[in-house]
Order: structure tokens, then C-alpha cells, then sequence
């Protein structure tokens, strides 16, 4: 009888547990964490960064941080430090660790709570992958029957057109296609057998627990043709949900807003015009007026929700291909502190770049070079990291407040972006709610009516230097803030400082 009642509880137990964990999982509206993987923590000593070096600071990731997703730049095999030419899909890459330490990482993440997506790379592949291998070898030999014949994009020599960009497959008169670089030859996506292979390389990791995807170059499935670039990935994402409903897409569209929203149907997508320098992020931090912050995230939200009823807005400031965001302003002035609450304070799933918490520099440069944008981060402790191979970013340019130094200082951009984090986690209508833009007749003052759960609640952003005071009958209870400075309400009057953010009732 008592082993009988003991089974029974243990039942219950495993089912109130795992209805936790698919509440959880039903709701993508989180914060991910953008991890260059061979940049960040160095665990085996070699000076790159590797799994077991992100196990390491889960901690700092779930405590120290609050972040509850994990994205992952390619972690496959691949002869390159960035990772982006994949040689075999099936095995990590030994610079990062095995297989073993991808299932530790997914199952030490999970039981914090964090979700981990891995970067998939499946518009091109490494020209030294085994499919382009065979691929040349069927067209020296004319032999059509060998099955990798057509894994690969390829013309003759009389259709070199519509900007595409060709190299000549050696000993023959027939040209692959090749829009990034030679050593990445694209697929052919009108293959039947190549669109089975990539599902069936999504649906391994996924079945190992990984729980989704980011999307390189997602719109040059097919080069310049959105309409059958969208088709893909319609059929490709609706595949995967068969089997994994609940899982997190995000998609690598670089382009303005009207062409992102019509990738929107089938997964979610970076929204490129709030970030880097030119983005609605960066240029409010630096005083454009901010209804043009809000007015957008308005549109935005409006049209994504006609593509798409249960689409996110995707808000990220900087990421691995860009400058990085302290490149633009003066971190100690308090601009990070307001353009974390910017990118933070977003419905839907915003994105942090690893290291933007702490105010990393990095830039191209003159030396056009990206490894400058993916620069070793500063833990301040006996991490081992390195820079990676070609960096020249000088070391008096950089930020020399790590993240050991900044957990010690409660007024740290790294304890802001803790703060901001708490607050989300805390007010589920600013992840989930439909935002509005709500005139506060003043520049430096962007407003949203936020409605969520039949309640209204309003988020205030103040981008100057100044303490602003402004009266308005609607505001009755301070829910919390966030920034440089600090903001509070007297009955109606809301005093907020400078680059602070308030959210009101």
C-alpha cells in the first residue's frame, strides 16, 4: 500500500512538474542571450571558448543575469573560428567540445529554466563538406545518377546572370553558385533530397532537446526570389511544428521592415531596424525624438499581427556582424543604461548580445575586420578566453569594467540590466501586452499605453541628460523603473530622471 501511494505521488509530482515546464514552453515571449560560442568562457584552457565553458556560467547567466534563452552561433564541425561554413552537421565542432557536452548543456540550461537554439546554417555549406565533395565528383563525371548531382546550386557557362555569384567546379564547363564566398557553396533547395536532409538534421536536435532554431541568410534561400524563399520556409517551420509545436524560430531577414513582416507567417524575425547605429535604438539614446521609438513599435506590432496572430516583435541591439553598441555612445553618461531599457522594456523576444551588459566595445574598423566585433569576454576572474584569430582591437579602447567588477557595484549597467530583466519577469504586460504609442507632448519623452489582461498600464522612457516632470491624471501607482537615474510619482506627477524608463499604473 505504501509503495502503491508513494508511485502515485511520484505521478503527480512528475505531472505538476512538467506542466510547469510547458507553461513555460507555450510562451516564447523571453529574453535570449546571443553566445559568439568560441568568445566566451574557455573551460579546457586552450584560449577558445567551448560548451563546457557555457555550462560554467549558467550560473552568472540564470543569477547574476536572468537571461532565459540562449542562442548559440554554430557550434558544427567547420575549419573556420566563426563556425558559418558547416563541413558535418552531426558533429560539434572538437574546438567547442563533442555531442555529450551539447546534452550536458541542454540539460543543465533546462533545469534553469533557460531554453538554448543553435545557429543553423542551411543556405550554404563549407565547400569541403562531403555533399560538395561528392557534388564536384558527379559533374567531372557527368554522372547524373549519383545523388549529390544536384545538392548544390550550378549553372553552364551561358547563364551567369541575375547577380548571383558563380565559381567554375574544377575540370568542367559548369559553375556553382556561391553568393558569399567561394568556400560556401549554396544549396539547391529544389531538391527534394536536400530539403529532406536539413529536416532531418533540425529534427535530431530538436529531438535531443534543443528547442529551436535561429536562421542564417534565411532570405537567399533562393538568391533575390522572396516569394519562393518564403514558400521554403513556410514548409519547412510547419514540418518542424508537427512534431514541436512549441518551438522557438527567429530568422535572419537583413532588411527593413516591410520585407521582414512578409517572412513573419511561419517564424519570427530579427527586426533590423532597431538596431545598430542607424536603428531606432541607438539614434533615441542619442536624442531623436522618441516618438518615432514608439510610433514604430506600434506599426510594428499592428501589421506583424496580421501576418501572424502569435508572431513576436524581435528587438536586439547589436549583434556578431555589427559594431558593437558602445561603439556610439559614452556608457558612463547613462545612454546604455536607456538603450538596455529600449531594447529590454519590448513586447515579444528581445535579444541581448553577450557582453553588451557590460558595455564591450569592438568594431570593424579599417581593418574591415569581424573578429574585432566578437571580442573575448571580460570576466575578470581566471577565465582563460582569448581574442579570435585576425583580432587588432586595440586593449586601451576597451572597457576594463568586468563582469566581476560590475557585480560588486550596484550602480553598474550590468545590475540596470538585471533590473530590467527582474521587471519583465515581474510585469507579464510588457512581454506579452499590445503597446501603443501615447503622447507626452515632449521629445525626450516616449510613451506607451500598454493593455494586457484588461488592465492599462503606461511605460515612460525619458533620452536626455535632465530630471523632466510632467502631470497626467492617468498615472496613479508607480509600478517600478529602471536606469541611469531613478524616477518616482507624487499623486499624479511623475518625476523621471535622466535616461530612466518608469512603468505606471
Amino acid at each position: 500500500m505504501y509503495k502503491r501511494t508513494l508511485i502515485i505521488m511520484m505521478i503527480i509530482i512528475s505531472i505538476f512538474l512538467n506542466g510547469c515546464h510547458n507553461k513555460l514552453n507555450n510562451n516564447n515571449n523571453i529574453v535570449f542571450y546571443e553566445i559568439f560560442t568560441g568568445s566566451f568562457s574557455d573551460s579546457n584552457n586552450d584560449g577558445i571558448g567551448d560548451l563546457n565553458g557555457i555550462i560554467n556560467r549558467i550560473p552568472y547567466l540564470k543569477n547574476d543575469l536572468g537571461i532565459e534563452g540562449i542562442w548559440l552561433t554554430p557550434i558544427f564541425e567547420s575549419v573556420s573560428y566563426h563556425k558559418y561554413d558547416v563541413i558535418d552537421y552531426y558533429k560539434i565542432d572538437p574546438d567547442f567540445g563533442n555531442i555529450d557536452d551539447l546534452k550536458r548543456l541542454i540539460e543543465t540550461a533546462h533545469s534553469e529554466n533557460i531554453r538554448i537554439i543553435l545557429d543553423l546554417v542551411i543556405n550554404h555549406t563549407s565547400d569541403k563538406n562531403d555533399w560538395f565533395k561528392q557534388f564536384k565528383k558527379a559533374h567531372r563525371l557527368k554522372d547524373i545518377s549519383n545523388p549529390y548531382y544536384d545538392y548544390y546550386s550550378f549553372s553552364d557557362s551561358n547563364k551567369l546572370a541575375n547577380n548571383r555569384t558563380y565559381y567554375q567546379i574544377d575540370n568542367t564547363n559548369e559553375y556553382y553558385e556561391a553568393n558569399f564566398s567561394s568556400d560556401m557553396p549554396e544549396l539547391n533547395f529544389d531538391s527534394k533530397d536536400v530539403r529532406n536532409e536539413l529536416l532531418a538534421i533540425a529534427e535530431y536536435y530538436l529531438d535531443l532537446g534543443i528547442d529551436g532554431f535561429r536562421y542564417d541568410a534565411a532570405k537567399y534561400i533562393y538568391f533575390n526570389q522572396n516569394d519562393e524563399t518564403i514558400d521554403f520556409w513556410s514548409w519547412f517551420n510547419n514540418q518542424l511544428k508537427k512534431k514541436h509545436p512549441n518551438i522557438y524560430l527567429v530568422s535572419e531577414v537583413w532588411s527593413e521592415k516591410d520585407e521582414i513582416i512578409k517572412y513573419s507567417e511561419s517564424m519570427n524575425c530579427f527586426d533590423f531596424d532597431m538596431a545598430a547605429e542607424n536603428g531606432y535604438i541607438i539614434q533615441s539614446t542619442n536624442g531623436l525624438n522618441l516618438k518615432y521609438y514608439t510610433e514604430y513599435i506600434e506599426n510594428y506590432q499592428n501589421e506583424l499581427a496580421q501576418i501572424n496572430k502569435n508572431g513576436q516583435f524581435v528587438s536586439f541591439i547589436t549583434n556578431h556582424d555589427m559594431d558593437r553598441a558602445a561603439e556610439f555612445y559614452d556608457v558612463d553618461n547613462g545612454k546604455a543604461y536607456l538603450a538596455a531599457s529600449l531594447n529590454i522594456l519590448t513586447p515579444g523576444s528581445p535579444f541581448i548580445y553577450y557582453g553588451e551588459e557590460i558595455g564591450m566595445k569592438g568594431s570593424k574598423g579599417n581593418s574591415n575586420n569581424d573578429s574585432n566585433r566578437r571580442l573575448s569576454m571580460l570576466w575578470g576572474d581566471e577565465d582563460s578566453i582569448k581574442d579570435p584569430p585576425g583580432s587588432d582591437y586595440p586593449d586601451t579602447k576597451q572597457t576594463n569594467r568586468s563582469v566581476s567588477e560590475q557585480l560588486r557595484d550596484d550602480s553598474s549597467l550590468l545590475n540596470c540590466y538585471k533590473k530590467l530583466l527582474k521587471i519583465r519577469k515581474e510585469y507579464p504586460q510588457i512581454a506579452n501586452g499590445t503597446y501603443a504609442s501615447y503622447d507626452l507632448h515632449n521629445s525626450n519623452l516616449g510613451g506607451f499605453k500598454i493593455t494586457f489582461d484588461n488592465k492599462i498600464s503606461y511605460l515612460i522612457h525619458n533620452n536626455s541628460g535632465k530630471t523632466i516632470t510632467i502631470k497626467n491624471d492617468s498615472f496613479k501607482t508607480l509600478l517600478d523603473q529602471a536606469g541611469y537615474s531613478k524616477a518616482y510619482l507624487e499623486n499624479t506627477k511623475l518625476v523621471i530622471g535622466p535616461y530612466t524608463s518608469a512603468i505606471i499604473e
